[in-house]
């Protein structure tokens, strides 16, 4: 069998699509996978690293501004068209998936065009612009959320989750080696602030501003992942000094933070949220205002709304997150409540069942 995967743009993309494939190739070894991303993004370089070949369309997103830039986007999806069909003809695959991102959308209009199944891996709560306009052709949609039928036909909809990295979400047993990694003492609380790998200011700021607090706490320890843009700024803040901070522009080893956090403060992206779900960690979210339709607030919303966790608005992390933070890491039974409902949005079949109806739908155009 062969299997076309399509889309990145982010992390957010790139990542759920690797574990879509090595889940497949779990399944069944034998299937022959090609990625499609776009030039010069993030899966260029992820997809080689995971094992698998990659063809770059020369594609990008079509701005929410008046820009040049969008003069440049009927050319850039019509050479992206052209080379889609090219590729389709080539390759032969008996179903293509698209993980969303604009990278997505020409391969699979592609495949509409040559009566291959498509399906689509919505990771969001609130569906993006590519994958809505691509859900009317699709065999099957899997989400992540509940309600998608706001944007999708009904009947087309599964509800999977998202597929995560195995390596990310397996914590058990790692607390020890965690807090030796990080240089942490074992008899104190751990609060982890992270911003993905770009970093949030917001959260950085808010952070730093709390030296007052943070120096006077001798219970409490905190991770601060600042982001590789930030590091340079924030190593030289007052509070990178203290003893209790253990600050880093990004790490590998998510799963050791994860592991020896008592209480993690994050933005709320789609993975971001489905991570926090299968580790069950109480959580802080802070929702970035920087994204298209705000639907990290509505990823986040999802949660909030059946007390699964708490969230900061992004324009009130100045003044009241650090607070919160400290409040809940006191509040053991806040904390035990929080795990206990937000594991009720735990996942953890995600990649495999995913992977078990592309194989199907594959099968089925063989």
């Amino acid at each position: 069998m062969k299997v076309i995967i399509a889309g990145g743009g982010t992390g957010g993309h790139v990542f759920p699509a690797i574990a879509i494939a090595n889940a497949i190739i779990a399944k069944d070894p034998s299937v022959e996978i090609l990625f499609v991303g776009a030039q010069g993004k993030l899966e260029m370089e992820k997809v080689p690293i995971a094992g698998y070949n990659i063809i770059g369309l020369w594609i990008s997103g079509l701005q929410r501004k008046l820009t040049i830039k969008n003069l440049m986007f009927p050319v850039k999806l019509l050479s992206s068209l052209i080379k889609s069909r090219r590729i389709i003809k080539s390759f032969k695959p008996d179903v293509v998936v698209g993980v969303g991102g604009y990278a997505s959308g020409p391969i699979l209009k592609a495949a509409n065009h040559f009566k291959i199944p498509t399906i689509i891996q919505e990771q969001n709560s609130f569906a993006g612009i590519t994958n809505r306009l691509l859900a009317q052709e699709a065999s099957v949609i899997c989400v992540a959320y509940e309600g998608m039928e706001r944007f999708f036909p009904q009947a087309k909809i599964i509800l999977t989750g998202n597929p995560l990295r195995s390596d990310v979400s397996i914590i058990a047993g790692k607390r020890s080696k965690a807090i030796e990694y990080f240089g942490l003492q074992d008899n104190k609380k751990t609060l982890a602030i992270l911003g993905g790998s770009g970093g949030a200011l917001s959260i950085n700021n808010a952070l730093s501003d709390a030296y007052e607090i943070i120096s006077n706490l001798d219970n409490i320890q905190v991770i601060w992942q600042c982001g590789q843009a930030y590091f340079e700024r924030f190593k030289v803040s007052k509070l990178a000094t203290l003893g209790n901070v253990h600050i880093m522009p990004f790490t590998d080893r998510i799963d050791y933070v994860y592991a020896c956090a008592d209480v993690i403060v994050a933005r709320a992206g789609a993975l971001t949220v489905s991570e926090l779900s299968l580790i069950a960690k109480p959580v802080i979210l802070v929702p970035s205002p920087n994204v298209a339709e705000d639907h990290q607030t509505k990823n986040a919303m999802s949660l909030v709304r059946k007390n699964a966790a708490i969230l900061v608005p992004d324009l009130e992390a100045k003044n009241v997150l650090i607070k919160r933070s400290i409040e809940l890491l006191n509040n053991t039974d806040q904390c035990i409540s929080l795990s206990e409902e937000i594991r009720k949005f735990a996942k953890p079949n995600a990649s495999s069942d995913i992977a078990e109806i592309v194989l199907k739908e594959g099968n089925r155009n063989r």
